[in-house]
């Protein structure tokens, strides 16, 4: 067999395997980022009384966000996986809790949560959008 034939044939056959490589979903912004919006959101929502979560609209997204992972070649295991690790959720709580003190939020002071959803409200933001005002 010829050199090109043998080299033609390679390439073919390491295709599929560079087609499956795939970043992890933390490194997929546009689904990792909305998961933190929707979770930076719940934690405003269960810390101030007089602001509720939009849970049918998150619920919607996530199922999008699936959608999407999967149109990108993911699998309901792997992102399975990826929501339910325990090291997601760490460094998820963890960026969620630098952003909620950068903006003046304490956990022994319920009612800054409740400035910050409002403003995230008034501001229509990527988080506000989960956010109702009771």
């Amino acid at each position: 067999m010829s050199y090109a034939k043998t080299l033609a044939i390679g390439l073919a056959l390491m295709i599929p395997a560079v087609a499956e490589a795939k970043p992890p979903l933390r490194e997929v912004k546009q689904i990792d980022n909305e998961l933190y919006y929707i979770a930076v959101a719940k934690e405003i929502s269960d810390y101030c009384p007089s602001i509720s979560g939009r849970k049918l609209k998150a619920i919607n997204v996530m199922w999008g966000l699936r959608s999407e992972a999967n149109s990108l070649g993911y699998s309901d295991q792997e992102i399975r996986a990826y929501v339910e690790s325990d090291a997601e959720k760490d460094r998820m709580r963890a960026k969620g809790e630098a952003y909620l003190a950068a903006n003046g939020v304490t956990y022994e002071n319920p009612n800054s949560f409740c400035t910050l959803g409002r403003k995230e409200i008034d501001r229509n933001s990527a988080i506000g959008v989960y956010l109702r005002a009771n």
